[in-house]
């Protein structure tokens, strides 16, 4: 690392880094809390698996500013897990997912990430504004009317403040004042206390107590796959979401590693298995975060804040969180994606609606985002396929037929391929120059091969030319028609 990139990282924005991480670490705590629940864990597995997670990944992960703690995607994976087999194992799976993950960076897959569509993207994020706002929904409902003013006073400082000063983050003023006057005021709202029992002891290196044999790999390496998978795609996409807000760049690779090697510390440290939170990466880089420093600051003010300041994090009022994230639902929903939908192709607009259904529908990040890839894959086909065409000429004295192959013959265009050829007319001579094409798949291969052993059999003498090399190389392998033995046989045989 150079001197310039470690200034860039680190300390080209001190104060705006800590001060917003400050505001991440509050808005963590009832996250953690939350997740862990969901796991059903003790809630110090989830605040411990945040601070491991968010304080590695400053110094290993590939996003400068993105925040990475517990999450929820990741707590219904190992749901099932933790109620058949108990915590252990918990802790050995999140260990070899972590594992995997640093596999998966070094086997580059972070680059997968080039064939996800900016309308997945899309999908992703509103579909995540959507969710986050209706995790809100069971704090607003069947309270006081004192969680409802409470909550539009901190929208109200949220988003007032900024027009005065920008000097701190406005949802850190918010939490701050709404704390004061609900201890004020004595007001009977629930708060961050109510969500579980905060840990008073600093984590320790714990190893997983599972007997080191087959059955427990056969037992955790379903879940711990499945924690890699997800773990990487949602950290993947957050990072390629936060690098639109700052207009940089990051490493994808380098965040699979780090992911990975986060997730084992929380493992040992007696944390569950965690990855990018969008949310409090909205969070982080709205209240002015950008390097490195603001996701160190947010594992370290979590941990401290827990530990010895818990008397107080105790009495912060949920409303205050509430109205936070509120504005992250706001602010990460993409707004002008819905006057598109009336502009944009068609395909495209089915995508995004696709990823948003899927994911809210599920509540898995994971299955909105491969929906809206394999829809993107079916679309680009058919629209690939369509290009493809077939021309002929005849010679003047018609012996011989030419067809001119245009586009890309693959498995979605194979059958079309085969169509645009006359197999009742029976010239001498037949050539099909397809050095305007390519063929790209077994399937094509054995599209050539149906055609040309057909015109065969009719008794034309066929020949195929203008072949590139990949394609060459393909039918050499594979194609049956250039074997003379071939004439008379069966195709694929």
């Amino acid at each position: 690392m150079s001197l310039q990139t470690l200034r860039t990282d680190w300390f080209s924005n001190v104060r705006g880094d800590l001060l917003a991480g400050i505001v991440v670490a509050l808005a963590l705590i009832p996250e953690a809390i939350a997740f862990s629940i969901i796991a059903g864990v003790d809630p110090q597995v989830g605040l411990y698996a945040s601070f491991a997670i968010a304080t590695l990944s400053a110094f290993v992960g590939g996003r400068p500013g993105m925040i990475s703690a517990a999450t929820g995607a990741m707590a219904l994976v190992i749901v099932t897990l933790v109620k058949q087999h108990g915590l252990d194992y918990l802790l050995a799976a999140t260990i070899l997912a972590g594992v995997l993950q640093i596999v998966a960076g070094w086997l580059r897959l972070g680059q997968l990430m080039q064939f996800v569509s900016r309308s997945v993207v899309t999908g992703f994020v509103n579909a995540l504004a959507i969710l986050i706002f209706l995790a809100q929904l069971p704090e607003l409902t069947h309270v006081s009317w004192h969680v409802y003013a409470m909550t539009a006073a901190g929208l109200a400082i949220i988003y007032g403040l900024p027009q005065l000063t920008r000097a701190v983050p406005s949802p850190l003023v918010a939490i701050v004042v709404l704390t004061a006057v609900s201890i004020a005021l004595g007001l009977e709202i629930r708060t961050v206390g109510d969500m579980g029992q905060l840990p008073d002891s600093l984590p320790r290196v714990l190893l997983p107590q599972v007997p080191l044999t087959w059955d427990t790999l056969r037992i955790i390496l379903p879940y711990s796959a499945t924690l890699c998978v997800v773990g990487l795609l949602e950290s993947l996409m957050t990072a390629t979401i936060v690098d639109d807000m700052t207009d940089t760049t990051s490493s994808k690779d380098r965040e699979c590693v780090g992911q990975g090697v986060s997730n084992i510390a929380a493992g040992f440290v007696g944390g569950m298995a965690g990855c990018a939170m969008i949310g409090q990466s909205v969070i982080n880089v709205k209240s002015g975060g950008r390097g490195r420093l603001s996701t160190l600051a947010a594992g370290v003010v979590l941990l401290i804040l827990v530990v010895f300041l818990g008397a107080w994090v105790r009495r912060i009022p949920m409303a205050a969180l509430v109205a936070v994230m509120i504005m992250v639902s706001i602010g990460t929903f993409n707004w002008r994606s819905v006057v598109d939908l009336a502009v944009h192709p068609r395909t495209s607009s089915v995508v995004m609606l696709a990823t948003v259904v899927v994911t809210v529908a599920t509540h898995d990040l994971a299955q909105g985002v491969l929906a809206g890839v394999l829809l993107s894959g079916v679309f680009f086909a058919h629209k690939v396929r369509r290009i493809l065409d077939v021309t002929s000429l005849q010679s003047p004295d018609g012996r011989q037929r030419t067809y001119v192959v245009t586009g890309q013959v693959f498995f979605a265009s194979a059958e079309r391929f085969v169509g645009r050829f006359d197999f009742q007319e029976k010239p001498e001579r037949v050539r099909i120059d397809v050095s305007q094409t390519r063929f790209w798949d077994l399937t094509s291969v054995e599209a050539l091969d149906r055609v040309v052993l057909k015109l065969r059999r009719g008794g034309a003498q066929v020949d195929v030319g203008g072949l590139d090399q990949s394609s060459a190389q393909l039918v050499e392998r594979f194609g049956v028609h250039h074997d003379p033995a071939a004439v008379g046989r069966p195709v694929g045989h």
